[in-house]
């Protein structure tokens, strides 16, 4: 029986960056799953402040080519690549100057949050959902971390459903605190459409007259986890309602385990 393939798509991952505890969680979590002998690939934004030289990076040319469209503009998407230390194990990191070429990464020097960072998030998500297809590379299980990911779930269900690389995937979202969306407006349901997606499939990502990616990417997902004690109460409402298969909060010292058991209730024959 051939090993069941598991993507992991995150924000931020150790030793890359050390943000929140996403970095951390993130870090082991991958090597724990391929050591359970499934078959692992990492995706994550190329942000300025990886070191590129220290942490070994280079450019996949046969991935590299594609321009993202956001808000009708084109970016070029560039997939670098590094293997992770200590393990057998690739993470690709999704680039592009305009969007992380900066020495921040979600604020600026001064602690604000970049005008931009809707375009950066929709720049990401779409160009995962493209990266994979090119990969050639069916994942059984997408597992989502953290905000810049809120758009996958939706992407999948609602754009991607026909496209044989992901007939048989299953996506599970990890909600996190977020404090990024209040600055959105309601130029995300614009900018967010993409190819053929239509604008009911965004209702999701609106909760009490905000932006809510955490709402969003829960309607969407096949199953969840809580993955921050500090979610909003709507968050943690929608969350404990749901009848989706979900996992409530581990602590640091025992995750792993769980969240394996987890995804073999999901991907088991």
């Amino acid at each position: 029986m051939s090993k069941k393939r598991v993507l992991f798509v995150t924000q931020e991952m150790n030793p890359y960056t050390a943000l929140s505890d996403i970095s951390e969680f993130v870090a082991k979590l991958p090597q724990y799953t391929q050591e359970k002998g499934m078959e692992i690939r990492v995706l994550m934004p190329k942000y300025g402040v990886i070191n590129e030289r220290r942490h070994r990076l280079h450019e996949v040319v046969r991935l590299s080519g594609m321009n993202i469209i956001v808000d009708d503009d084109d970016y070029p998407l560039i997939i670098k690549v590094a293997s992770l230390p200590g393990s057998r194990l690739q993470v690709y990191f999704l680039d592009n100057e305009e969007f992380f070429k900066r020495k921040f990464i979600f604020n600026d020097e001064d602690e604000k949050p970049f005008e931009d960072n809707l375009d950066r998030m929709i720049f990401f998500c779409k160009g995962v959902m493209e990266t994979v297809k090119k990969f050639g590379w069916p994942p059984n299980l997408i597992h989502c971390h953290g905000w810049m990911t809120s758009l996958i779930p939706c992407y999948l269900k609602a754009v991607y459903m026909n496209d044989p690389i992901f007939a048989d995937s299953k996506i599970i979202y990890s909600a996190y605190k977020n404090e990024f969306e209040k600055n959105f407006g309601d130029d995300f349901f614009d900018k967010a459409l993409i190819n053929n997606l239509e604008e009911k499939e965004l209702d999701a990502y609106k909760l009490d007259g905000a932006i809510s990616l955490n709402a969003g990417a829960m309607h969407h997902t096949d199953a969840m986890i809580q993955g921050s004690d500090e979610l909003s109460q709507h968050v943690l409402d929608m969350f404990e309602s749901s009848d989706k298969p979900k996992l409530a909060l581990h602590s640091k010292e025992d995750y792993l385990e769980a969240y394996i058991n987890f995804y073999k209730s999901l991907i088991e024959e």
